[in-house]
C-alpha cells in the first residue's frame, strides 16, 4: 500500500460557499457568487452583518492546496503511457482514471500501477468480477 510522503494538516478557512447577495430572497437569482457592483450595495461596501466576499485572505495553504484528505493529489490518467510518469511522484500523487476510459483499458491501468506502486483512486471502477466458464 502507498502512502503520502507527507501527512499534512489540511486546514480549510471557509468550507461554506461564499453566495450571492439576495440569493435567498429571489428564486430568480441562483447561489452562485457574483460580485455585486452597486454604487450603494452594502455587501460591496462591506457593513456588518453582511456576507463575506471572497478575497485571497481565504486561500489555501501552498503546502496542502489540491491535496485530498488521505494526502495526495490528484493526476488524471487515461492509458497507461499517462502512468510513467507518475513513477518518481508515487509518494504525492495518485493517479485517477479519466471518466471515458473503457473497462479494458482500465484493468490495465490498475495493473500498470500495481507494478508502479501508484495509488489509483478509483480503481474499482467499471471492473466486473471476473465470469467463471
Amino acid at each position: 500500500m502507498v502512502t503520502p510522503a507527507k501527512k499534512h494538516v489540511i486546514v480549510k478557512k471557509r468550507t461554506n460557499k461564499f453566495t450571492r447577495h439576495q440569493c435567498d430572497r429571489y428564486d430568480k437569482i441562483d447561489a452562485s457568487w457574483r460580485k455585486p457592483k452597486g454604487i450603494d450595495n452594502r455587501v460591496r461596501r462591506r457593513f456588518k452583518g453582511q456576507i463575506a466576499m471572497p478575497s485571497i485572505g481565504y486561500g489555501s495553504n501552498a503546502n496542502t492546496k489540491h491535496m485530498m484528505p488521505n494526502g495526495f493529489r490528484k493526476f488524471l490518467v487515461s492509458n497507461v503511457g499517462d502512468l510513467d510518469l507518475l513513477l518518481m511522484h508515487n509518494r504525492s500523487y495518485a493517479a485517477e482514471i479519466a471518466h471515458n476510459v473503457s473497462s479494458k483499458k482500465r484493468v490495465a491501468i490498475v495493473e500498470r500501477a500495481l507494478q508502479l506502486d501508484v495509488k489509483v483512486i478509483n480503481a474499482g471502477g467499471r471492473v466486473r468480477a471476473a465470469e467463471s466458464e
